[in-house]
């Protein structure tokens, strides 16, 4: 499973924009479909977005579409989260993760990083 270091989070205001960055170890990093996941406070963790191998196909869960945006650098061996708009329903601990074989639900894996806090207020 590929190892991951998330960064870029903070305290913003409703309405603000952050952009995360998920940074991942290995020479592997481009045959791993990746995503971003959320867990907020006495929820479960939660699936926020995905991108395929090459970055041409992405994938958003309802309440982001339109507000949030994934993409990677392969070269750089990172993933980021441009997100606008944020409301205080997106306040959660974000963290980044992936597979080969696709990036779905926050059950396929064994091991997260530290993840990175995010905090809206309102």
């Amino acid at each position: 499973q590929v190892r991951v270091v998330e960064s870029g989070g903070g305290l913003v205001q409703t309405g603000d924009s952050l952009r995360l960055s998920c940074a991942a170890s290995g020479r592997t990093f481009s045959s791993y479909d990746m995503g971003w996941y959320r867990q907020a406070p006495g929820k479960e963790r939660e699936f926020v977005a995905a991108i395929d191998k090459s970055g041409g196909n992405t994938y958003y869960t309802d309440s982001v579409k339109g507000r949030f945006t994934i993409s990677r650098d392969n070269a750089k061996n990172t993933v980021y989260l441009q997100m606008n708009s944020l409301t205080p329903e997106d306040t959660a601990i974000y963290y980044c993760n992936g597979d080969p074989a696709g990036a779905g639900e926050p059950e396929q894996y064994d091991y997260w990083g530290q993840g990175t806090q995010v905090t809206v207020s309102s």
